[in-house]
């Protein structure tokens, strides 16, 4: 169970080739408030003055620290394979038993551990700067020591409450985040470090752990600085568990002091100190606390919680691998024969074109109408609707109807309502179809341009590759589609323009609405003839049905001319012919001028039983034609934008796209990759070996019967 940790860090360092933190992998994190002792007790796992010491916030980047137990044929062995290839001479200091590396200066091998703690420092300055700010870029550094026991530790900034310096106000919001960052991790065990001067139930490390576990199942505290406690205390109550309990248990340290650090006290010496002040003022609790009991327990706790995250994080890793395997796929492959890949992906696009259209696409839109179900949306419910919604008679005022009427009759009184009107009336009205069904064209144009989107994020990611072979397909087809738009539009203004051409008043349709509308009439006279009294002679009341007679008075088969009858002394003329008018009654007074050119403008007034029964008859008839043409516009545009439009574009896209895109000339241009795809198929490359080499190693564990 020893090689499980080399196995994680063997792990991270797969992972740190490709600069991924994709995978959570084991660890043990150091959560401490600002100078509780978090570095010193690292320093005291490591052996080592490595990390760097000062007043305020010193670390303010999380350093992941690997410690590599390794025996002599360890260090044999990384001494031929360090060997300088300048002058054939080792590293300096190559030849000591301990050594660091750090992940961004790659190779280079650290033997003084005095250059480690500048590196440190330098690498924090860089990214951090010098104002105290805070970085969660990581430092990776490895240590190899046959001192150390194998472990995984990171260390992050203590909890800090007020910035100082140049620090920002939320320093404290910051800290905190990068903290829960890290211990948010399933996969790690959290170090709550606290010092023995402080109470025990004020601790911010204990608290922000139990954020994330509460259970304490990944929780060990250290207590540290306990020769620092107040005279006539000791902190036996807190190392037993009774003041707060710890399910993984509660180990106390003993540090040095900054005077210890200034005069260069050795670690060592350090650790044989603390053991002394252990055997003196905790006898019983000696053998379970101190720096070495605690480099044994974690490395136990590492191990033990690595065994139990393998199998998960062999599923993870699984996962991941078949994830990235599907991503390279999907960028594809180098392009070899040039010539058959254009052909392949100009076909390709045809199709998912056409298959769009049709409904069989491979991607179904789940979230809108995409595509066919679209074009058959804007055929049957926005423009069905919009010419429901036109009304039959709209724009259209009684004395329009009136005006209309008088004009067709030109200079001499009109017995009977003329045709004309109609015809002129009925024209303006169909005229108002045509905007709509314009309109109509418009909104397919606009959807077969958004087919060209669709395929291209859904269907053929390919083309994504080739952004310059994209654009030369969407430019080919939005060609296409713009030539056909006038040929479409001219096609629709010219149903409307053949209805407007002929007024078919023989239409069956028109037939039957003129023969139920004389029936109306006829009813209605029938009704009045009815409601008379009986004093009133029958020849004056048939001299009243003629005032609303039929339309049809020629028995033509219901579709004559809708003449109408007037009856006698109508229009202001008096019954009685025989009794003639004053002449002054009907001359102009004495010095008043009459201008016989002055026209007479159309002013609201009550109209006259003779001309409500024109415009009632003339308002039906135009209603009923309407309504004829509006049924004819509603099925002949979208069968002429089909025809004209869509079924064309379908028709011709494959031969377009080929004739215009498959040319030698253009070959190397069209093909070639942008910098971005080639960037992320490396990236997915590189992942996919990280991953499978992870993989390998979990699987050789196996084999070994580790777990």
């Amino acid at each position: 169970m020893e090689a499980l940790i080399p196995v994680i860090n063997k792990l991270q360092d797969v992972f740190n080739t490709v600069g991924a933190d994709i995978i959570q992998l084991p660890q043990i994190v150091v959560v401490g408030t600002q100078s509780s002792g978090k570095s010193s007790v690292l320093e005291s796992l490591v052996g080592r003055d490595i990390l760097p010491r000062g007043t305020g916030i010193v670390t303010r980047r999380p350093l992941i620290l690997q410690l590599v137990h390794i025996d002599a044929d360890d260090r044999r062995k990384t001494n031929e394979e360090n060997a300088s290839k300048k002058n054939g001479r080792l590293y300096k200091g190559i030849e000591g038993e301990e050594w660091g590396k750090f992940l961004h200066t790659k190779n280079k091998i650290y033997a003084e551990f005095e250059e480690i703690r500048k590196e440190i420092e330098a690498e924090t300055e860089r990214i951090s700067g010098n104002n105290k700010g805070i970085s969660d870029e990581p430092i990776h550094l490895k240590i190899f020591s046959p001192h150390v026991v194998n472990l995984t530790l990171v260390d992050l900034p203590g909890i800090t409450k007020v910035p100082v310096g140049d620090q920002p106000n939320d320093i404290e919001i910051q800290i905190r985040e990068l903290i829960l960052k890290y211990i948010s991790n399933p996969n790690s065990i959290i170090l709550a470090v606290t010092a023995a001067n402080t109470d025990m139930a004020t601790s911010e490390a204990l608290k922000v752990a139990r954020e994330v576990d509460p259970d304490g199942r990944r929780t060990l505290a250290v207590v540290t600085k306990l020769d620092l406690m107040d005279a006539g205390t000791d902190a036996m109550d807190v190392l037993m568990g009774r003041v707060i309990p710890v399910k993984l248990g509660i180990i106390g340290v003993v540090n040095r002091s900054q005077l210890d650090i200034n005069q260069k006290k050795l670690v060592a010496d350090s650790i044989r100190d603390e053991y002394a002040f252990l055997q003196k003022k905790y006898p019983s609790l000696a053998n379970r606390n101190g720096t070495k009991y605690l480099a044994r327990t974690l490395n136990r706790l590492l191990m033990h919680h690595i065994r139990d995250c393998l199998p998960e994080l062999k599923t993870r890793i699984n996962v991941l691998a078949a994830q990235y395997q599907s991503l390279l796929n999907s960028y594809g492959e180098p392009v070899e024969d040039k010539s058959a890949t254009l052909l392949q992906l100009i076909t390709k696009f045809a199709a998912e074109y056409c298959n769009t259209i049709e409904g069989t696409a491979k991607y179904i839109e789940t979230a809108e109408l995409c595509g066919g179900a679209r074009i058959c949306y804007i055929f049957h419910e926005t423009f069905g609707r919009t010419l429901e919604s036109v009304d039959p008679l709209g724009g259209l005022t009684t004395i329009d109807v009136l005006t209309a009427i008088r004009n067709a009759t030109g200079p001499r009184p009109a017995l009977f309502v003329p045709e004309v009107s109609f015809e002129l009336l009925v024209k303006r009205q169909i005229k108002r179809l045509e905007e709509p069904s314009l309109r109509c064209v418009e909104l397919v144009h606009e959807e077969m341009q958004r087919i060209i989107q669709h395929c291209s994020n859904y269907s053929t990611q390919e083309l994504l590759r080739f952004p310059k072979l994209h654009d030369a397909i969407v430019e080919v087809v939005t060609s296409l589609l713009r030539r056909r738009l006038p040929v479409t539009n001219d096609m629709v203004h010219n149903l409307v323009a053949i209805e407007l051409s002929y007024i078919n008043t023989k239409h069956p349709d028109f037939a039957d609405a003129i023969g139920l509308m004389n029936n109306n009439l006829d009813e209605q006279r029938r009704s009045r003839m009815r409601d008379l009294p009986p004093s009133v002679p029958r020849d004056k009341a048939a001299a009243a049905s003629l005032q609303s007679g039929s339309v049809n008075e020629q028995g033509d088969g219901g579709t004559g001319n809708w003449r109408g009858m007037f009856k006698k002394g109508e229009e202001g003329l008096p019954a009685d012919r025989t009794t003639p008018q004053p002449l002054s009654a009907i001359s102009p007074q004495r010095g008043h001028a009459v201008n016989l050119l002055d026209v007479p403008v159309p002013v609201s007034r009550k109209l006259s039983a003779r001309e409500q029964r024109d415009c009632e008859v003339i308002e039906r008839l135009i209603k009923s034609y309407f309504l004829i043409v509006r049924k004819n516009i509603q099925d002949s545009v979208p069968k002429a934008v089909m025809h004209f439009l869509v079924n064309h574009v379908k028709d011709s896209l494959q031969s377009e796209l080929v004739g215009q895109l498959y040319k030698t000339t253009l070959l190397n241009d069209l093909l070639t990759e942008s910098e971005d795809m080639a960037q992320r198929r490396n990236e997915a490359a590189d992942m996919l070996k990280a991953l499978q080499k992870a993989s390998q190693v979990i699987a050789e564990i196996r084999e070994t019967h580790m777990w």
